[in-house]
C-alpha cells in the first residue's frame, strides 16, 4: 500500500492536501509512486529531482521542495517456505462443502454421532474437581505420565513392546511430523514418500525445506524395488509410510513388503517414519504388526499415532515412538513448538482411558463403519463409468477411484457441488506427475443411506 500525503516544506508554495501549482496554474512536477516490495520505493520522476530519507515502512520524498510521505505495505511477505507448500487443497475443499444439504465425501472426518461425549465430560470433570491447579498449570514436554503408561500398554497388546519413556505426546499426530521435520531434516535433505501420498505430510517437509522425491506404487502399496532403487540414486534422509489403510488410497501394505521395506532402510542406514492413525479402524482381515515391530527396522522407525479417529479430533491428542537416538532432538522440537500439549485434555484423556476405556468405544466406532464402507463400495459398480477402478479397503475412511478416459476431477468436482455432493480430487496427493483422473472419497461421515445418495448425485454429476 502506498499512501499520499503532502506537506509544503518551508518556502513551498501550497497547503497540505492541496496542488502545488507553478504561478501558470500548471503542476510543476508529477512523481509516479510505486511499491517495489515490503521494503522499497520507488519514485518515477517525469520532471525535478528527488529525495528518499527514512527506513523500513516508510519513506519522506521530496520533490520541488514538496515533501511526500510514503507508507509502504505493512504486511509481512511469505517466506519462500510458505511459498513453496501453499495452503491445503482439501481444506479449501472442507470450506465450499459446509454449506447445508451437501453430502461430502472430501473430509476424513469421524462421524461426530459416535463421539463418547458423556464419558469425555466425565473425565473433564473427575480432573477438573479432583485436582484443578495441577491440571490447569504448565506440564513436562513428554507429556503426562499417566497418559504416556496408558498409551504404553495399549501399544504393547497390539504386539509391539513399548515402554512409557518411548513416547512423546504431541498435539495431534500432525503435529509428530513437524517435530520429525524440525529435529531430523535440513533444508536440501531428501525425503521418499509413496505416490500417491498424504498431503499434509509432503506440505510439512516441504515446508521444512526437504526435497520430497516419489516413489511408485500398486494395489499392495510402495513397491519395494522401486524403493531401493530410490534410495540407491537419492540417498534420503527419510522415508515416510502409511501402511495400513493409507491415506489417500485405502490400502494395506503386505507384510512380506513391510519385511523387505525394513531391510532396505537397515542396508541402506535409512530412518521411517510410519504413520498409524487408522490401524485400529480394521473391518476385516487380522492385524499386521507395524514396520516398527520388524527386527531389521526396531532401531530406525519412528511410530506416529493419534486418538483423533478412535476418541476425538478436538482433543488434538497424538504421539510419537520414538528409539533413543533420536528421542532428545524430538523433545527439544517440542519445547521449541508449544512447551507441551494441553496439560488439562491430556490428563482427561489419561482418566478416560482408565475409567471407561477405548476397546468398547472403537468396537463400536468399527460396527458403525463397516457397513458404511460396504455401502460405498455396493454402490460404486452402479454409478461410475465402465472402465473405473477403485480400491476396496479392509479398513480405514477411504476409497480412492480412478475414472476411465482424461476425466479432470477437479472440474468434476465443480459440477458435483451443482448436485449437491463432494469429493476430493485426487491430483493435490501426488508430488509431481498427478493423475487427475483420480478422487477419494471418504465414507465414515454418513450412514449407509446418505452415502447411497450421495453417490447417485455423483453419478448423475459424471453423466452430466
Amino acid at each position: 500500500m502506498v499512501r499520499r500525503g503532502r506537506t509544503a516544506a518551508p518556502g513551498a508554495g501550497g497547503g497540505p492536501g492541496g496542488d502545488r501549482r507553478s504561478p501558470g496554474g500548471a503542476v510543476s512536477s508529477t512523481a509516479t509512486l510505486t511499491a517495489v516490495s515490503n521494503h522499497e520505493i520507488s519514485v518515477h520522476l517525469l520532471d525535478g529531482e528527488s529525495r528518499l530519507d527514512g527506513g523500513l515502512g516508510a519513506v519522506e520524498v521530496t520533490v520541488d521542495d514538496v515533501r511526500w510521505s510514503v507508507v509502504s505495505d505493512p504486511r509481512p511477505q511469505p517466506s519462500a517456505r510458505v511459498r513453496a507448500v501453499g495452503s491445503s487443497p482439501v481444506r479449501e475443499i472442507l470450506a465450499l462443502t459446509a454449506r447445508p444439504g451437501v453430502i461430502s465425501f472430501a473430509g476424513g472426518l469421524p462421524a461426530p454421532e459416535l463421539f463418547d461425549a458423556d464419558a469425555l465430560r466425565a473425565a473433564f470433570d473427575h480432573v477438573l474437581t479432583t485436582r484443578p491447579a495441577q491440571v490447569l498449570q504448565y506440564s513436562t514436554t513428554e507429556g503426562d505420565p499417566d497418559l504416556r503408561a496408558a498409551l504404553a500398554a495399549r501399544i504393547t497388546g497390539s504386539g509391539l513392546p513399548t515402554a512409557p519413556d518411548d513416547l512423546l505426546v504431541t498435539t495431534g499426530s500432525q503435529q509428530g511430523l513437524s517435530l520429525v521435520a524440525a529435529a531430523l531434516l535440513d533444508p536440501g535433505d531428501v525425503v521418499l514418500v509413496e505416490q500417491p501420498a498424504y498431503l499434509a505430510a509432503i506440505q510439512c517437509f516441504t515446508l521444512a525445506g526437504a526435497r520430497v522425491v516419489p516413489v511408485p506404487g500398486d494395489a499392495d502399496g510402495i513397491d519395494p524395488d522401486a524403493l531401493d532403487a530410490a534410495v540407491a540414486r537419492e540417498r534420503p534422509s527419510l522415508l515416510y509410510l502409511v501402511p495400513t489403510f493409507s491415506n489417500p488410497t485405502g490400502r494395506t501394505l503386505p507384510g512380506e513388503r513391510r519385511r523387505r521395506v525394513a531391510e532396505i532402510a537397515a542396508r541402506h542406514g535409512l530412518w521411517i517414519v510410519e504413520d498409524d492413525p487408522y490401524g485400529e479402524l480394521r473391518y476385516r482381515g487380522e492385524p499386521l504388526p507395524p514396520i516398527a515391530a520388524q527386527p531389521a527396522a526396531a532401531d530406525r522407525t519412528i511410530l506416529l499415532g493419534s486418538l483423533s479417529k478412535i476418541m476425538a479430533p478436538g482433543m488434538r491428542l497424538g504421539w510419537l515412538r520414538s528409539p533413543a537416538g533420536p528421542r532428545r532432538s524430538l523433545v527439544v522440537a517440542k519445547q521449541a513448538a508449544d512447551l507441551h500439549t494441553s496439560t488439562v485434555v491430556q490428563a482427561a484423556a489419561a482418566t478416560y482411558l482408565a475409567k471407561t476405556g477405548l476397546d468398547d468405544h472403537v468396537a463400536r466406532i468399527r460396527a458403525a463403519y463397516a457397513p458404511r464402507r460396504d455401502a460405498m463400495l455396493a454402490a460404486l459398480p452402479r454409478v461410475l463409468p465402465e472402465g473405473s477402478v477403485w480400491s476396496d479397503p479392509d479398513g480405514g475412511m477411504f476409497v480412492w477411484v480412478r475414472l476411465p478416459g482424461d476425466v479432470d476431477t477437479g472440474e468434476l468436482l465443480h459440477r458435483a457441488l451443482e448436485h449437491d455432493v463432494a469429493f476430493v480430487p485426487g491430483y493435490p496427493f501426488y508430488v509431481d506427475s498427478p493423475d487427475r483422473a483420480t478422487l477419494r472419497l471418504s465414507f465414515t461421515t454418513y450412514g449407509p443411506a446418505e452415502i447411497e445418495e450421495g453417490l447417485d448425485r455423483l453419478g448423475r454429476a459424471l453423466r452430466g
